[in-house]
């Protein structure tokens, strides 16, 4: 399960992300599983891939037993990702950030799972990072702390070993941390009606 592809990552990250931001949608169809990826709000990098990709992507994650197909009048997909990992809705948050914006901080995971899960503190947040650090075998690593930041990065490992030579430039504001949680918030409530609007059109799509 460690050696998922980058498009993998996405797709999985995104059906996470789905079923808990926006649940009257989910499972998705595949057109919005091709919006869900491309979105340009909450993803790094931003992606612009086609159907069949996506499709090529879920059969994968299906043949992985990560993911699997709703029949209907309009097929649909869901994740088996929490399930098959026994993760709780906070840590299904958690990983879903981490595939679909790579590694963050503590406090960039707090802000920026907001529209999946509100973490009340980074107590919270850090003991569910924890399971997912320990679990077996491991979904993410504690990523050394890079040179002049407050806080070491988390990464995932579901696409294998994470260059630790990686760090993010070190900042020079006065209060880092501080100054990338506020810029990560402000992030999010920007995104927050682009999310609602792409749930609507979903929602739409299937009449």
């Amino acid at each position: 399960m460690n050696d998922l592809g980058p498009l993998e990552c996405r797709v999985l990250g995104c059906l996470l992300e789905k079923q808990l931001s926006t649940p009257d949608v989910y499972p998705l169809s595949l057109n919005a599983l091709v919006n869900a990826c491309n979105q340009s709000s909450n993803r790094e990098p931003v992606l612009a891939v086609g159907e069949a990709e996506i499709q090529e992507a879920v059969a994968s994650l299906v043949a992985r037993g990560l993911a699997e197909h709703w029949p209907g009048r309009v097929l649909k997909i869901a994740h088996t990702a929490r399930p098959t990992w026994n993760l709780s809705v906070q840590e299904g948050a958690l990983l879903a950030e981490l595939l679909l914006r790579g590694p963050q901080t503590p406090g960039e995971l707090r802000t920026n799972t907001r529209r999946m899960y509100a973490f009340p503190d980074l107590a919270e947040v850090e003991g569910c990072l924890g399971a997912l650090l320990e679990a077996e075998p491991p979904l993410a690593v504690r990523l050394a702390r890079a040179p002049g930041a407050r806080e070491a990065r988390v990464a995932h490992l579901l696409a294998g070993p994470v260059e630790a030579a990686s760090p993010a430039p070190a900042p020079s504001a006065p209060n880092p941390g501080r100054m990338e949680e506020l810029e990560a918030e402000v992030a999010s409530l920007r995104t927050e009606l682009a999310e609602l609007r792409a749930a609507f059109e979903a929602f739409k799509a299937q009449f």
